[in-house]
């Protein structure tokens, strides 16, 4: 997906102030799927060693046996704290999450697609 300008119709706080982050190639143990009335499918709280559990999409996992997973590629579970009107560049769509950037700093992170609008470009 190229670059698209979003703008924030609905404030967003993460409530989970240390996320998962792994690089590709790392193990992971793969517990439950999210199941909640969003419709955000295909996400699985996974932990991996000195971490606590964090919600990963179900696309950058590889299963091993049993509960064991290997990371296809580079992850954080950071969630973007924004409110109502500000301007954010997307880059990535999973899951109903949108990974983005905001226009007036460096800070990235996931927000849930239902609180932006895309804009025209």
């Amino acid at each position: 997906m190229s670059p698209k300008r979003y703008i924030v119709v609905s404030s967003h706080k993460s409530e989970f102030p240390k996320p998962i982050t792994f690089k590709k190639g790392d193990l992971l143990l793969v517990d439950e799927e999210y199941s909640g009335s969003e419709g955000w499918d295909n996400w699985y709280l996974c932990t991996t060693p000195g971490q606590e559990p964090g919600w990963v999409p179900g696309q950058i996992i590889e299963r091993l046996e049993n509960s064991h997973s290997r990371a296809l590629e580079d992850y954080t579970a950071k969630e973007l704290n924004v409110l109502e009107g500000e301007l954010l560049i997307g880059s990535r769509v999973l899951n109903g999450w949108l990974w983005c950037e905001k226009t007036v700093s460096t800070e990235s992170g996931w927000v849930p697609l239902e609180n932006v609008k895309e804009l025209p470009q």
